[in-house]
């Protein structure tokens, strides 16, 4: 069951994504453009991100746990340190050099948009250098 409703948030997410326009970079650069000729129009996908988030903190507070799960899975750490900062500032940097994020990018990744292909060629390698670099490759390689 946990499977069928991450599938079916998926396709809802994707959907979300291609009707607001987030698999075109052109209108993510525009709308991230505040100084130049600025489209207003992802304002309402940011709306709708928020808008869901707050529904589902005010519900977790009516429910001792999840429908599908044991536990919430809410970050217990408040602190703003040096790796959320500098994490935060080249997600934004790649974001705005490039119009893609990682769902968008995975998304475009089925229309086969060369530009959102070599962004997840990208994201992979990064994410296997920071693995290695933070010892989980240990971790998941440890024999059981």
């Amino acid at each position: 069951m946990r499977t069928i409703a991450a599938f079916l948030c998926g396709i809802v997410f994707s959907l979300g994504l291609i009707l607001g326009g987030m698999l075109n970079p052109s209108n993510v650069l525009s709308f991230l453009n505040v100084a130049g000729h600025w489209n207003p129009a992802l304002v309402f996908v940011l709306g709708s991100a928020v808008f869901v988030t707050f529904c589902g903190f005010r519900l977790k507070k009516n429910l001792s746990q999840p429908l599908l799960g044991a536990t919430f899975q809410i970050p217990a750490s408040r602190q703003i340190d040096k790796s959320l900062i500098v994490g935060s500032c080249l997600f934004g940097l790649g974001w705005g050099l490039t119009g893609l994020c990682p769902g968008p990018a995975i998304a475009s990744f089925f229309i086969f948009q060369p530009k959102s292909l070599l962004f997840l060629l990208d994201l992979i390698v990064g994410t296997i250098v920071f693995s290695y670099r933070n010892g989980v490759w240990r971790y998941l390689l440890r024999p059981r």
